[in-house]
C-alpha cells in the first residue's frame, strides 16, 4: 500500500484554517504559535510540518492542498 508525504511550510502559514477545515484528520492549529500542524498521530518523526499519511487520507488532504490560499502545504506518494 503507498504512503504518502505531506509537508506544510509552516514559516508562511497566514492561520486561516482553510486545511483543518478540509481536513481536520491530518491538519490542526497550533496551540503555540497559531499555525498549521501535522497532528501528531501522523507527524514524521515528531516533525509538526511533515506527516506521513495512508492513501485513504489523499483525498482530503488534496482539497486542503487545493484550498490553501498561500499554497505552502505539499502531497507527494513515498512508497
Amino acid at each position: 500500500m503507498p504512503e504518502y508525504r505531506v509537508r506544510i511550510d509552516r514559516d508562511n502559514c497566514i492561520s486561516c484554517m482553510v486545511c483543518v477545515s478540509m481536513c481536520g484528520e491530518v491538519f490542526e492549529m497550533s496551540e503555540e504559535d497559531g499555525k498549521s500542524q501535522i497532528v501528531e498521530r501522523f507527524r514524521y518523526e515528531g516533525k509538526k510540518d511533515e506527516g506521513r499519511i495512508p492513501e485513504d487520507l489523499v483525498e482530503c488532504v488534496k482539497k486542503a492542498v487545493d484550498s490553501c490560499p498561500v499554497n505552502i502545504i505539499h502531497l507527494e506518494e513515498v512508497g
